[in-house]
């Protein structure tokens, strides 16, 4: 189309490949300021082009396909690559190249620390190699105009994800710690990618096409004539929805996620990857509109995972595994929005979580380095009698934990305010933001999917105003935890801040975090053009998109909760904090077994491990000895011993003799001849 940019979209996926592939060839000479640049450049340059798609879908609206070649044609079935530009998948794009860039500029300086603390330079490059990877396959998914080249960044972005947890594959309890984390979250999501090929295959048996405008063209006829059929395609779907963003029951994966190196955590596993589900629901809105059975049961297993989720999250003692149990709840107001039809809210909440998740997860990971290089120091002034003179040294000692230390272990923090001063700053606007404090993104995008839900699903509703109680009060213990009281460690007595190339994408995403509710603010707000900005813009692409209506109402009891959350939280952990790993924890006292339940994850874990995964050991043991070993192998070996029981006795007939083979020929002439004349 003239005038516009269109024509960029296909160097959304080639850009990134070009910097994978630069850093494949010369990674191993180049320096790390160099693989760090070229990995950066290569995520960046898409998201200015996804700005210049933007404007040109402001000057030009409506989606645009534009063809790169003709893929596959089998029969009737044509399936070209070709990228799809609209509201929905630029939006897509803008947070996907947007967060993925800073979080590359961040990678730079942490895992210039990881590396190096790993003493194994040499996986500096890969690791740039797979986040590229990522962004290439990201970018599949979203601009695909066909569900087949969608499936190929689906699964793409799976196995980067398996490729970056277990990235520090030989770390673990028991040596493969994080290899086997890999290898859960590969297993686990195939169950999902199986629903999703199901679904695939249902699609071309009753459209003849995976093309999204046919399909969507298609829809009201095939629904009207066979609505079974677009139930069981949209209620698969889920199924790869609760693999890839997860939701109950396969969100296992995402806590042992965690293994990955931090920015990995903040790009795949909380601003981007685990929002796919949710853009398939949106991406799918004309099949989903059209059977409501499946929009309740996504809407109810979306209000049921934030829920679950959120009351995990406040007994868990690992910094990065209570963002990752957030993560899943906070997903789950998503998946339940698009299921309640509220696709503005739910990509709304997208968005915005992406900017103070992300900004959380890398304020971690300034936390868990901050600790290693306190821990580093200790090391060397552990004989000094009061190295600060103000008795924090002596105070560490006393409660220092045994065992090994572990920088993740909030109990192992404390008092970081003043050694953290900017991380601090930062992580208490992400977990404000998070919680959903007024006037942070977080409460305008949260506030927007209950005043939906309140108005199309109470019981939904409630779940949801629950699980926003249990986010404030989560996020509040780990503020006072981390940043608060006196240090409870030597690391945390002499932690100190990061270095600015880690920084700088910390206070960007700050700002985003503060600012970012502007991107829709209600119009009881004012705002002018600002007004309603994101529902305008969806309104383009997603159907039955209507006005955006502020509940005063809503939004005083959501924001009341959210405080009196708080509240709880410094009331349990704010003059009362746990010491060490060996003193218990305040609000065990209180709650006692139940406390204990949520340590361990209500045990959700140990039951999977007993029902499938050691049943299928004990069926592997028993295929692998009696069966293989018994009856495959038995056969094989008795087969050769047949083999040699027959030569044996062949043997005996090869006697050298011409006048024995000319007669054995004879014999065999007159017997056939015989046959025929008989027969």
């Amino acid at each position: 189309m003239t005038g516009t940019f269109f024509y960029l979209v296909p160097w959304i996926v080639i850009s990134p490949i070009i910097g994978l592939l630069l850093n494949i060839a010369f990674g191993k000479w180049a320096g790390e300021a160099l693989v760090g640049t070229i990995a950066s450049l290569a995520s960046g340059i898409p998201f200015v082009i996804s700005v210049l798609l933007a404007i040109s879908l402001g000057n030009h609206p409506g989606p645009t396909t534009i063809l790169l070649a003709n893929w596959i044609s089998v029969g009737s079935l044509s399936i070209n690559w070709a990228f799809r530009v609209d509201t929905l998948s630029v939006t897509m794009m803008l947070v996907v190249s947007g967060v993925g860039t800073l979080i590359h500029i961040y990678a730079i300086g942490y895992m210039h620390n990881d590396v190096r603390h790993n003493a194994d330079v040499t996986r500096f490059p890969r690791f740039f190699v797979f986040l590229n990877l990522f962004i290439a396959a990201m970018m599949i998914l979203v601009s695909a105009d066909n569900y087949l080249m969608m499936f190929v960044g689906w699964e793409g972005v799976g196995l980067c994800s398996y490729l970056l947890i277990g990235f520090w594959y030989e770390k673990g309890n028991d040596g493969t710690g994080n290899a086997s984390a890999g290898k859960k979250a590969f297993i686990v999501n195939r169950i999902g990618d199986f629903g999703v090929l199901i679904a695939l295959f249902l699609l071309v048996g009753s459209f003849g096409s995976l093309d999204f405008n046919t399909i969507f063209s298609k829809a009201p006829q095939v629904a009207l004539a066979t609505p079974g059929i677009v139930l069981a395609i949209t209620l698969f779907m889920l199924l790869g929805v609760s693999g890839k963003s997860a939701q109950l029951p396969l969100y296992v994966w995402l806590p042992d996620a965690m293994a990955g190196p931090t920015p990995v955590s903040a790009l795949i596993h909380a601003a981007t990857m685990v929002t796919a589900g949710v853009y398939l629901v949106a991406r799918s809105a004309p099949l989903y509109t059209l059977v409501p059975a499946a929009q309740n049961t996504v809407a109810w297993v979306g209000a049921l995972t934030a829920l679950f989720a959120a009351t995990i999250a406040i007994a868990q003692n690992d910094i990065k595994k209570v963002l990752a149990y957030s993560t899943i709840s906070q997903l789950g107001y998503m998946v339940a929005a698009v299921g309640l039809g509220a696709f503005t809210a739910g990509l709304f909440h997208l968005v915005t979580h992406a900017f103070f998740k992300a900004l959380l997860f890398l304020a971690a990971g300034s936390v868990i380095q901050g600790l290693e290089r306190g821990e580093h120091l200790s090391d060397h002034l552990s004989n000094s009698p009061d190295i600060d003179g103000d008795g924090h040294t002596r105070i560490a000692r006393v409660t220092q934990p045994p065992g090994p230390f572990d920088p993740q272990d909030m109990r192992n923090m404390g008092g970081l305010r003043q050694r953290l001063p900017l991380t601090f700053w930062v992580y208490l606007i992400g977990a404000l933001a998070l919680s959903g404090i007024f006037p942070l993104a977080g409460f305008f995008s949260k506030d927007e999917i209950l005043g939906e839900a309140l108005h199309l699903q109470t019981g939904v509703f409630v779940v949801l105003i629950i699980a926003a109680f249990f986010t404030a009060f989560y996020m509040g213990r780990q503020v006072l935890l981390i940043f608060f009281g006196q240090p409870r460690s030597l690391a945390a007595t002499h932690a100190n801040d990061s270095k600015p190339s880690m920084t700088v994408p910390l206070v960007i995403l700050a700002v985003l975090s503060i600012f970012g509710g502007l991107l829709n603010l209600p119009a009881v707000f004012g705002g002018g053009s600002l007004a309603n900005l994101l529902t305008t813009w969806l309104k383009q692409t997603l159907p039955n998109v209507g006005p955006d209506v502020f509940n005063l109402n809503v939004a005083l009891a959501s924001l009341g909760l959210v405080l009196l959350g708080l509240i709880f939280a410094y009331y349990f952990y704010g003059k009362r904090q746990p010491l060490g790993k060996e003193l218990v924890d305040p609000l065990k006292r209180k709650l006692g077994y139940l406390f204990t339940a949520l340590e361990h994850r209500w045990w959700i874990d140990e039951l999977y491990d007993f029902l499938v995964v050691h049943r299928y050991q004990q069926l592997s043991r028993f295929l692998a000895q009696p069966v293989e070993q018994g009856v495959i192998d038995g056969f094989a070996n008795d087969l050769g011993r047949g083999t040699q029981w027959a030569a044996e006795k062949l043997r005996g007939l090869q006697t050298g003799y011409v006048r024995s083979y000319a007669l054995a020929v004879l014999l065999g002439a007159v017997v056939i001849l015989g046959y025929i004349l008989l027969r």
